[in-house]
């Protein structure tokens, strides 16, 4: 399975293209507000920026906390969201270790991204990449 990983931040120069590209491409809309991927400065001018966006976490804290299975486990990490069913409750961002669920001020519905890898191509710095996940292999006992 794939997983976006935003591996080069310090290349960074705060575009926000990708940002852009997964609210055109995967959302169909033009908002800052409605996108899967957050670009923020890492703490002033001279320390870079840092993207803010799902870990695809398994299991994913956000799909145990939503009461109505809109944001579901996805195989290997991460979630699908199903918007028919969120009651726009906010127990998903709420749950998120790394605040990657951004709530739209309009219209009060999440945001996370879904990895599908479309910003990785809008980068015009290439800070970020579309790759397997590493997958830990089980521990066995060790020898005697």
């Amino acid at each position: 399975m794939k997983i976006l990983r935003a591996s080069h931040m310090e290349r960074c120069i705060g575009c926000h293209s990708c940002s852009l590209a997964c609210a055109r491409l995967v959302h169909k809309t033009l908002s800052w507000d409605r996108c899967g991927i957050r670009i923020a400065s890492a703490g002033g001018l001279t320390t870079g920026f840092e993207a803010k966006t799902c870990l695809a976490c398994d299991p994913a804290p956000c799909s145990l906390a939503c009461p109505t299975e809109a944001m579901r486990q996805r195989k290997g990490g991460g979630v699908t969201y199903r918007s028919k069913l969120c009651i726009h409750c906010g127990q998903c961002a709420k749950a998120c270790p790394v605040d990657a669920i951004f709530m739209s001020p309009d219209e009060n519905a999440p945001y996370v991204c879904i990895h599908c890898g479309q910003c990785v191509n809008f980068c015009p710095q290439n800070c970020l990449e579309f790759t397997e996940k590493p997958t830990h292999p089980k521990q066995t006992g060790g020898s005697s």
